[in-house]
């Protein structure tokens, strides 16, 4: 017989047990006839500033919608530098360009992928109006090294919510305010795009809530350029069926990733560090010798599906070639390109399926 596939994300195993509660949340926001911005989205952001231990968590459209409005909420703009890691989803740049100001790029830490702060405090310049850092697959950056520049810290933790430093902070308790994302397959997904800004900066949140309705603070009062980034009620009240079931869900995610890496320590692999604050959104080893794609292959033949995070670091995409961008320009970003393989972390594999996958890596090195 041949064995089920095993994928990055299993969506509706994770719904089958919430199915009747989502319906019913769904059925409840039909009959409502509030759609936008109604009482739906005030719950699940008190519910969500609860659980992240922030002041304001501000509802918005989408992770991408967040970076930008909590940018445009500090005042960044055309002229201003934003200095960020070259390693991550194209919209942590993109979110620079959208306001208008450069992104600069700091090359990488090669163990936790995450951006190098050294390299990133060398990086400031007399134009540098914010850090912008990625707790990149769940994992936190400690902005510990950027302390004394006067230089503001962003946090993109679109992959990060219910990730802790040692010291207990998380996301939105760094730095000028972080932006979660509700895509579907994030550790919290909803059922389309949805996104929040988490601050502790009570000034930060009233301007990012009017930056969200158009730039108006009150009903046709536009005082500043915003965009449409509200979130939908429909999304809020899913996202609140889901939101009790996190915390078992990471458990699960980091137990997963203790038996990755102890099946795998004596292999060839470039493991993440430990981190018991990590959420391992994604579970991301470094496959050495231009191996990365044969191993891809080879688990793709067994039916496990694989991906790769990320192929190209964003210095040298295309979007963003004005920038003078070269290859040789960050070493260990490019490299870490190169070599990055995503393997199947979610909360809902099986046992059988965990050791599925660890045999069959395993296996490939013996061959």
């Amino acid at each position: 017989m041949t064995a089920a596939p095993i994928s990055m994300v299993n969506l509706a195993a994770q719904h089958a047990s919430l199915q009747a509660e989502l319906e019913a949340a769904a059925l409840r926001v039909l009959r409502s006839g509030r759609y936008i911005l109604g009482p739906e989205v005030v719950a699940f952001e008190h519910e969500i500033s609860q659980l992240a231990r922030v002041a304001h968590a501000v509802g918005v459209s989408s992770g991408s919608d967040a970076l930008v409005a909590i940018l445009a909420g500090c005042g960044i703009r055309a002229g201003d530098e934003v200095i960020t890691t070259p390693l991550s989803f194209f919209a942590t740049a993109e979110a620079i360009v959208r306001v208008g100001a450069t992104p600069v790029f700091a090359d990488i830490d090669p163990k936790t992928l995450n951006i190098d702060l050294i390299a990133a405090r060398e990086r400031i310049g007399p134009r540098t109006r914010a850090v912008l850092v990625v707790h990149l697959f769940g994992r936190m950056v400690d902005p510990a090294p950027l302390a004394g520049t006067g230089v503001p810290v962003v946090e993109d933790a679109a992959q990060a919510i219910g990730a802790s430093l040692p010291d207990g902070r998380g996301p939105g308790a760094l730095g000028s305010g972080a932006a979660l994302s509700f895509f579907p397959a994030k550790n919290l997904g909803a059922m389309g795009d949805a996104g929040m800004v988490l601050t502790d900066d009570a000034g930060l949140a009233e301007r990012v809530r009017a930056i969200r309705v158009h730039g108006a603070p009150s009903p046709h009062v536009h005082q500043t350029i915003g965009g449409n980034f509200r979130l939908d009620e429909l999304q809020a009240a899913l996202l609140r069926v889901k939101l009790p079931s996190l915390s078992a869900w990471t458990a699960r995610r980091r137990e997963i990733a203790a038996v990755y890496r102890q099946a795998w320590a004596d292999t060839p692999l470039g493991l993440p560090p430990a981190a018991p604050g990590c959420v391992w959104n994604q579970f991301v080893v470094r496959v050495p010798d231009g191996r990365r794609d044969a191993l891809a292959a080879r688990l793709a033949s067994r039916g496990i599906e694989t991906a790769v995070y990320y192929p190209t670091p964003l210095h040298l995409q295309p979007a963003l070639a004005g920038l003078g961008g070269q290859r040789g320009q960050l070493p260990h970003a490019e490299a870490a390109c190169a070599e990055v393989l995503a393997l199947p972390a979610h909360a809902q594999l099986t046992p059988d399926e965990v050791g599925r996958v660890c045999d069959e890596v395993r296996a490939f090195f013996r061959s």
